[in-house]
């Protein structure tokens, strides 16, 4: 592990492996509740071809927060972000973000295409304003309120009964009990970022935001993710122009967990076209 001091904050990550030639490198961005190893599973594959960066967030492992602050936000993980590549100096990299970090990825490539190769998007979280979606209703989504009535709980100090609330609702009921020991633990890691994350305010996507991006994109989703991650996909590759989707059989949001070789292929073979 290394650290990269961005904007007044120490980014942890790993540096792995190694590009062959010109190729640029590979950065990955986590999604909510996790952080850098979250990645574990696919490092060995995409390692073989490329330097792979992997940061943790503002807030999350390795550093344990306490929920109390207002420097948790999409507007400062992508000021993070931003900073982050700035402080490699590689020139144009490929950049990859899951879930939140999708969503952070996303906004990295609205602002600064200079920065950028390529851009992956594996299920990127966030809402679609009325431009996009036709029943766009104001208000917090569902998952908003999910994500806040899980806080409350961890901020109460019940780790697990947060963490369980959470993640039954997202991928279904018994989902937090049949996660073996080593992702709970990475979770629990995690649990109090959700305190931030209730009061994010992060902003809806609109057909103007996909429109903008210049980076050639790809979008990955889980072939049998529900709730509104697959309609945010689709909306955002419709309108963002030439980019490619890839969907996996028989995964969920997750989907680089549950088969990682399929993703490292496609993934692979798109940073390679």
């Amino acid at each position: 592990m290394q650290t990269l001091h961005v904007n007044g904050y120490d980014m942890a990550y790993l540096d792995v492996g190694q590009s062959a030639g010109n190729v640029p490198p590979l950065v990955c961005v986590h999604g909510s509740l996790s952080d850098f190893r979250i990645w574990s599973s696919v490092l060995g594959p995409l390692t073989r071809h490329h330097r792979v960066i992997a940061p943790s967030l503002r807030h999350f492992f390795p550093e344990h927060w306490d929920g109390v602050g207002d420097t948790y936000s999409i507007a400062q993980h992508v000021e993070d972000v931003i900073g982050f590549i700035e402080k490699l100096d590689t020139g144009p990299l490929d950049l990859m973000g899951h879930s939140r970090g999708g969503h952070i990825c996303f906004r990295v490539a609205q602002r600064r295409p200079d920065l950028l190769r390529r851009l992956i998007l594996a299920e990127p979280g966030g809402e679609l304003d009325g431009t996009l979606d036709p029943d766009y209703q104001p208000g917090p989504s569902p998952l908003a309120a999910r994500i806040a009535a899980s806080a409350e709980v961890i901020a109460k100090g019940d780790i697990d009964g947060g963490l369980q609330l959470f993640l039954d609702a997202l991928e279904g009921p018994g989902a937090w009990n049949r996660l073996p020991a080593t992702p709970k633990q990475l979770l629990r890691d995690n649990a109090t970022t959700l305190i931030g994350q209730m009061r994010d305010q992060r902003p809806p996507f609109s057909k103007a935001d996909a429109e903008a991006i210049q980076t050639p994109t790809l979008f990955i989703g889980g072939a049998n993710t529900k709730g509104a991650l697959p309609k945010v996909l689709n909306a955002l590759a419709a309108n963002v122009k030439g980019s490619r989707i890839a969907m996996i059989p028989g995964t969920t949001h997750p989907m680089f967990e549950q088969a990682p070789q399929a993703y490292c292929k496609i993934v692979l073979e798109f940073l390679a076209a």
